[in-house]
């Protein structure tokens, strides 16, 4: 081999080398601290039909409604907390229903 082949030959295996080394990186998690921790989280998606949909965004403590198409982005409208957020937050659980409070007569049919 001629001293250009081997140079050839030395750069794809440096380069095929890194390649392997960023792959078991990103393998490892290792990129994770590149990015803010949940910065930009989708909650859900909902498909309208071809190539359309619904998506619920959590972006920076704020949840936005977002219609998604082809050619464009589009929020919505800007949604409240979650149903669970507010009862975690607020201390609050669900009612139990009528026939399980205490002292509530019990019916059975």
């Amino acid at each position: 081999m001629t001293a250009i082949g081997l140079q050839s030959l030395a750069a794809v295996f440096i380069v095929l080398a890194l390649v392997a080394a960023l792959a078991w990186l990103a393998r490892r998690g290792a990129f994770a601290t590149l990015r803010r921790a949940g910065a930009v989280s989708v909650e859900t998606a909902v498909p309208l039909g071809e190539r359309r949909s619904l998506v619920i965004v959590a972006v920076e403590g704020r949840r936005l409604l977002l219609g998604i198409t082809p050619t464009q982005i589009s929020m919505v409208t800007e949604l409240g907390p979650t149903f669970d957020a507010q009862l975690g937050g607020s201390g609050l659980s669900l009612p139990r229903p009528t026939a399980e409070r205490e002292g509530a007569p019990h019916t059975t049919t």
